[in-house]
């Protein structure tokens, strides 16, 4: 899941050396955060967050796959 996001956030940015995606497992499930320069937030988030609401409904798809519960956090 931390490639699929690196990937998709990677191709959105003006700084794509500036993307660090970590991904960690806790009770609920797997966390990926996602990190990307302050000038490129709103490019990752877009208008009314559906840029955010899109990279969370594929890697949801990618993780039912594999019957496994995702959880994309995107931080400053």
């Amino acid at each position: 899941m931390k490639e699929l996001v690196e990937v998709i956030a990677k191709s959105l940015v003006d700084s794509p050396d500036e993307v660090v995606v970590t991904e960690t497992q806790n009770e609920k499930g797997i966390l990926v955060e996602l990190r990307v320069a302050q000038s490129d937030m709103g490019k990752v988030i877009g208008k009314q967050g559906r840029i955010a609401k899109a990279i969370r409904a594929v890697v949801k798809a990618a993780a039912s796959k594999e019957d496994k519960k995702v959880i994309v956090d995107i931080v400053q």
